[in-house]
């Protein structure tokens, strides 16, 4: 079976995000100020290759803990669906 997974990464609430300081400060002066916080964060496409949903979810976590996410600055949420295999 095939299964397009989604990750979203986004840094830890607790945490500055500079990138959405910086975006936050040009809405301001583009007169958005009603916009009252940014965050700004990574969405990555997975197309995974497994016998289960629960085998591909598995693949998804492990490729995000390893590589796609930084577990001290950032968390992650990760969706998946089953897909059409390709010929």
């Amino acid at each position: 079976m095939m299964y397009q997974i989604q990750v979203k990464v986004m840094p830890l609430k607790e945490l500055l995000d500079p990138q959405g300081k910086a975006v936050m400060t040009g809405l301001g002066n583009l007169g958005l100020g009603s916009i009252k916080d940014v965050r700004i964060g990574k969405n990555i496409t997975l197309q995974v290759e497994a016998a289960s949903e629960q085998e591909a979810k598995k693949i998804a976590d492990d490729a995000t803990k390893k590589l796609l996410a930084n577990p001290v600055m950032e968390y992650y949420e990760i969706h998946i669906e089953q897909s059409e295999s390709a010929g």
